[in-house]
């Protein structure tokens, strides 16, 4: 007998064209600042929030993928560009989904900030949530320091 999954969470893009499921409660939602997020989403930030990369799965659509780096992976809609997620290239990385993504975004309160070194100086808001700038512990600034941008400068 065959097993049937029931999502936690649900998203999908703009258009309907790609759709997706979290079968676990979404953790670690957040905020990057950084600007290689900046870019991916177009916006002042990347807001995520994700799982274990065996508790989710694309349910409708195949999106389309760009390795951001040699450390990441973002997919969008290839047919309205909606960003809908970020991954490290580890097998033990989570895998986040874009937040504004999620059927119910409010049900995924941030409750951290990464990358406040290059958050837009007039950007207000979070305050009192708490932040890590990159690189800031020596196991992140030794895995970051392997980074390779396949971002335009």
């Amino acid at each position: 007998m065959s097993q049937v999954k029931t999502p936690v969470a649900t998203g999908g893009c703009q258009c309907g064209k790609v759709r997706y499921a979290l079968y676990v409660q979404p953790e670690n939602s957040h905020v990057c600042h950084c600007r290689m997020c900046q870019r991916a989403t177009g916006g002042l930030f990347a807001a995520l929030a994700g799982g274990p990369k065996s508790a989710f799965e694309w349910t409708a659509g195949d999106p389309a993928v760009f390795e951001s780096s040699n450390l990441a992976r973002r997919a969008y809609c290839r047919d309205c560009g909606t960003p809908l997620s970020f991954s490290y290239n580890r097998p033990e990385a989570r895998f986040y989904v874009t937040i504004g993504s999620l059927d119910d975004p409010n049900a995924v309160p941030i409750i951290i900030q990464y990358g406040v070194e290059s958050r837009i100086d007039w950007v207000k808001f979070c305050e009192d949530i708490p932040a890590e700038r990159t690189g800031e512990d020596a196991a992140s600034a030794a895995f970051f320091a392997k980074m390779e941008s396949h971002q335009r400068s």
